[in-house]
């Protein structure tokens, strides 16, 4: 029977009477007091987040980067020192082993963050593809704790525990420095469509960290949050899960993903695949859908044209910011319209909707 691993902010979850749950391997805090009352602060203040179960791979060596541009999408070279990139990595099927974030600290050193649920099955892929004489690649996940502050106040927060100047850390960049006296990794990334920063540190300092992140939002609003409102605020602003949305059954152009697929860049593995599939037209897309009848549309519930299915749900919920049944799924490309009508099956009902344009929410509209 394996065994549920425990984040190095098992106890401070445990102090805060987290709801804990079995996710990815891991015991994690679903929700504190309310998943709801977790969306809306973060929404409206900040909320803080452990998500110390991502994996966090290395490449290094003279030939780091010319490796991870063979193994992933997007193109690296573009990618400045300092600067985190989105992208997914493929079988040669084209296939989607997993989405990832890149950070490049020089073209000899590259961080991979990986999803929880990948580690192992990643960093053996990287390892049998990306290993060659002039890389290393060494799985380091146990050596980083990394809690995620997101929301209108977060720089605010952050900035009075550390001398990093946050503002001049742009989308998608990152720093080092320490934050409450702990060396960290120090991005303005994240995975709720608000602005905020991603911490990496050791994990004797991340209770450290995390407490005082709590003491210095005290007075702001800013709440623990479990893995319920990091779901519902992530789909809000269309953000794929992998596992739900994408798979190795799936490709990035049907996923809605092409903008990180630079097939200009050169060779990459799935790249052939990628190649026909656009010149032949993609077999189905995802969509955003929104229910104009009363339901809510949850994973694997079937999508109806007419009374007959025409692809599947892939993520749903109602959404607590706009109060609308939303969801991300897969219909027919000559389906993949605004304003196309569909419908949902909801305890073997049809429940009427329609394709809208992602994200669903966007703090910038």
């Amino acid at each position: 029977m394996e065994t549920t691993r425990r984040t190095p902010l098992y106890e401070a979850h445990r102090k805060l009477n987290a709801k804990l749950v079995p996710f990815a391997g891991f015991s994690m805090p679903v929700q504190y007091e309310s998943a709801l009352a977790e969306h809306h602060a973060t929404r409206t203040a900040a909320g803080l987040f452990d998500v110390s179960h991502m994996g966090e791979v290395f490449f290094e060596g003279p030939g780091a980067l010319g490796a991870l541009q063979r193994l992933v999408t997007n193109d690296l070279a573009a990618c400045a020192d300092g600067q985190a990139q989105y992208s997914c990595m493929l079988r040669p099927t084209g296939g989607m082993i997993d989405d990832l974030v890149i950070y490049r600290f020089s073209p000899t050193k590259l961080l991979v963050c990986v999803n929880a649920s990948n580690r192992a099955k990643d960093f053996e892929w990287m390892k049998t593809e990306g290993t060659t004489s002039g890389c290393a690649v060494t799985d380091r996940g146990d050596e980083y704790a990394q809690i995620a502050v997101q929301g209108p106040k977060a720089a605010g927060i952050l900035q009075r525990l550390t001398k990093v100047a946050l503002s001049g850390i742009r989308t998608y960049w990152f720093g080092e420095g320490e934050v409450a006296g702990v060396s960290c990794i120090v991005a303005r990334t994240g995975y709720t469509g608000e602005d905020g920063f991603e911490l990496f540190c050791a994990p004797s300092g991340a209770e450290k960290v995390w407490n005082a992140l709590l003491d210095s939002g005290r007075g702001e609003g800013l709440t623990p949050t479990g893995l319920g409102a990091r779901d519902s605020l992530r789909l809000e602003s269309a953000y794929r899960l992998y596992g739900n949305d994408m798979d190795e059954t799936t490709t990035p152009l049907e996923a809605g993903l092409g903008w990180i697929v630079k097939l200009e860049k050169g060779d990459f593995i799935g790249r052939a695949v990628l190649v026909e599939q656009k010149a032949r037209g993609l077999p189905r897309r995802l969509v955003g859908l929104k229910l104009t009848e009363k339901g809510i549309p949850r994973h694997e519930y079937a999508v109806l044209q007419d009374g007959k299915k025409v692809g599947h749900v892939t993520s749903g919920t109602l959404s607590p910011t706009t109060h609308e049944a939303i969801a991300l799924a897969y219909v027919p490309p000559q389906l993949a319209k605004i304003d196309a009508p569909l419908a949902v099956e909801i305890r073997g009902k049809p429940v009427q909707a329609v394709v809208v344009k992602t994200p669903f929410y966007s703090r910038k509209s």
